[in-house]
């Protein structure tokens, strides 16, 4: 079989385009990152620039470290109430974590085998009857089709 130059021509360009695009792909690899803008500003006679890269801020990622980190007036109430109803605090609940509150605290956690801190725990509300507001919720109804629990 013959080849013309004509169809030689078309056989080597599709050869080398076949060899450009392998060579160009990345299976299996990650694409390179953008570099960041970058600014420039010159200074007043126009005769140097210099290159400030902009940095733009990241809004912190909600974790439970960085979620409510002290309970709201109404819950020191509820909270303060609790230890009223169980004889520990005397005075009227105000709303404010004050050195009654805590040393009623410490008392009811004393008596109740927990770490005596004085501080509002996860085992001391608890106990008080003040756990997590799911804490006593009915359980998630099952899906359909899903295998019967053990």
């Amino acid at each position: 079989m013959r080849l013309t130059s004509l169809s030689l021509a078309l056989a080597l360009s599709l050869l080398l385009s076949l060899m450009g695009l392998a060579a160009t792909t990345t299976k299996g690899k990650t694409p390179a990152r953008k570099a960041a803008p970058v600014k420039t500003s010159s200074t007043k006679s126009g005769a140097k620039s210099v290159a400030k890269k902009v940095v733009r801020s990241r809004r912190p990622a909600t974790t439970w470290r960085n979620r409510q980190l002290s309970p709201t007036p109404d819950r020191y109430k509820e909270i303060q109430q609790a230890l009223i109803e169980k004889g520990y605090l005397k005075s009227e609940p105000t709303g404010v974590w004050d050195n009654d509150s805590q040393e009623a605290m410490t008392r009811f956690q004393n008596d109740q085998k927990l770490p005596p801190t004085g501080k509002i725990t996860a085992a001391s509300l608890i106990s008080l009857g003040l756990g997590a507001k799911s804490a006593g919720a009915a359980e998630a109804p099952a899906l359909p089709n899903a295998p019967a629990a053990p």
